[in-house]
């Protein structure tokens, strides 16, 4: 969509209604089209009708207007050069101000419309038109002032109509709903309201949202400024309203319409952003409470008094998820809902097959085993790290937990999901790396870098051969080229400085799993 900016609360001028076709058909006014100019300008409607013989009008007219001339200003002696350069600047000046078209008296001063005018109109593919009869001027003006006083009355009489509809919307169960619902009604559209994340607030519109809308609301709370935009595309453009103050918007509007939204149409867009924005602020203080109940019900379901939370899960939000399940650990950072928010949709829209809750800086999920596509891929969307349990039950969500949490501390800062299975697969050292055996590991070979870098290098390769050998003083001593004298005064120097009794099997096996998990 190709986006033009409109400032919020920019007002429309209302229409009269009336266009260039309508006034050549009123037979009193004596109207001839002598230089037709755009193919849709007779259909236009009029802004309003301005008189004036000035060389250069422009500074008092604005786009849309119909200007009214007897062309006092195209006498006085001059040469046809000035004079032909004097009727192109003037043609040239009304046609960049946007004015609709030129209505020129004849037999007043003139008699016939000047040719170098209409020949200046015809370059400038400007719109000419001949006022006959000495038609006054002021019952032209005066037809359009009417149509636009009546089109102004109309329109207020739809805004004050619209507004109570709105009003009464507000009123029912379903507020918000019902209120987007009206306003979609009243402007013959589709309507959308977005939160502060971007994410659509859950509402029926009359026809679907056209692709290219959610990116630029995305894009205007990126930016965070407040003001509205309008997205051009045809018949598919659409009108974005922010909520909020600058700095902290609390979501967008978003409305179909082809063209930026007139004075009418804005005040009642801008009452509805008012109670759009109240309804806004309440959902969060909702979605709060709501994320505090659910950590509740999880302390509820790990201290095992489920039935209690199961039937308050079951009032609020469905069924917990069948056995067996899946429990899951993602760590998410300080501040980010929007990985909550797509949480809270799944569950909502699959009642009963998925519950989650926060828990310290983490997000646990607890799904039925069949159903954790739900919300595995919105974990990787989010580029977020996470564990997930082997099958159990609720009966084993605190094994569960346990072990997600272990498949969570193998993910290390590496934006992934581990299943517990994995560690499973690598034996009780998979196990003990996940649960943070480096950190024992590097600390029980830690005094050996008194040895020096070089030194430590030699006895680490010492001990891996030697135990590799099963402690084969002879064997281990010819893989490694050097003496078995050599080769126990080194094993002795590792007894000391490691605190170890290699000759004990307990001992030697503690030595075995640190050279293993130790990182380098």
């Amino acid at each position: 969509m190709s986006t033009t900016s409109v400032i919020a609360g920019e007002v429309g001028r209302a229409s009269s209604n009336v266009s260039l076709r309508t006034l050549m058909a009123e037979p009193v006014f004596k109207l001839g089209l002598v230089v037709a100019g755009d193919a849709d300008v007779l259909d236009r409607d009029i802004a309003w009708v301005h008189s004036s013989d000035l060389g250069d009008p422009t500074p008092w007219l604005e786009p849309g207007q119909l200007l009214l001339t007897d062309g006092m200003q195209f006498t006085g002696e001059m040469s046809d050069e000035l004079a032909d350069r004097r009727a192109d600047e003037y043609v040239r000046r009304l046609s960049a101000r946007g004015v609709i078209a030129l209505g020129f008296a004849t037999g007043i001063i003139h008699a016939d419309i000047p040719q170098r005018l209409v020949d200046a109109c015809e370059r400038h593919g400007f719109t000419l038109l001949e006022v006959g009869e000495r038609t006054p001027f002021i019952g032209i003006i005066r037809f359009v002032a009417d149509a636009v006083a009546a089109a102004r009355v109309a329109s207020l009489e739809w805004s004050l109509a619209a507004q109570r509809a709105v009003a009464r919307a507000a009123l029912r169960p379903d507020g918000l709903t019902a209120i987007l619902a009206e306003l979609g009604q009243q402007l013959g559209c589709w309507v959308a309201l977005y939160d502060a994340l971007g994410n659509r607030v859950t509402t029926r519109t009359r026809e679907p949202v056209p692709e290219g809308v959610e990116a630029a609301v995305a894009e205007v709370l990126r930016r965070g400024s407040r003001a509205g935009l309008h997205l051009a595309d045809g018949a598919a453009g659409a009108t974005l309203l922010t909520l909020g103050r600058r700095g902290e918007l609390r979501g967008i509007l978003a409305v179909g319409s082809s063209v930026p939204l007139d004075h009418a149409e804005h005040d009642l867009v801008s009452s509805v952003i008012g109670l759009a924005s109240i309804a806004l602020e309440q959902h969060g203080a909702l979605d709060l409470a709501r994320r505090q109940l659910r950590s509740g019900l999880l302390e509820l379901l790990l201290s095992g008094d489920r039935a209690v939370a199961e039937r308050t899960a079951q009032r609020l939000w469905g069924p917990l998820p069948p056995d067996p399940i899946r429990v899951a650990v993602v760590d998410i950072p300080v501040g980010e809902l929007g990985f909550l928010s797509e949480l809270d949709v799944q569950a909502a829209a699959h009642g009963g097959k998925l519950f989650f809750a926060e828990q310290d800086e983490r997000i646990v999920i607890v799904s039925s085993d069949a159903d954790t596509g739900l919300w595995d891929v919105v974990v990787g969307r989010h580029g977020l790290s996470g564990g997930v349990s082997a099958r159990t039950n609720w009966e084993g969500l605190r094994d569960g937990l346990a072990e997600a949490e272990r498949a969570r501390a193998s993910a290390g800062e590496t934006p992934r999901l581990v299943r517990y299975e994995a560690l499973a697969e690598q034996g009780l050292l998979g196990l003990l790396s996940a649960s943070g055996g480096s950190v024992l590991a590097n600390r029980l070979l830690e005094p050996l870098g008194g040895l020096g870098a070089e030194a430590r290098a030699v006895h680490v390769e010492t001990a891996r051969v030697w135990l590799e050998a099963n402690c084969v003083t002879d064997q281990a001593a010819g893989r490694l080229g050097i003496h078995r004298q050599t080769l126990r005064a080194r094993i002795t120097t590792l007894e000391s400085l490691l605190d170890l009794d290699l000759s004990r099997f307990g001992d030697r096996a503690e030595l075995w799993s640190a050279l293993q998990l130790a990182d380098g």
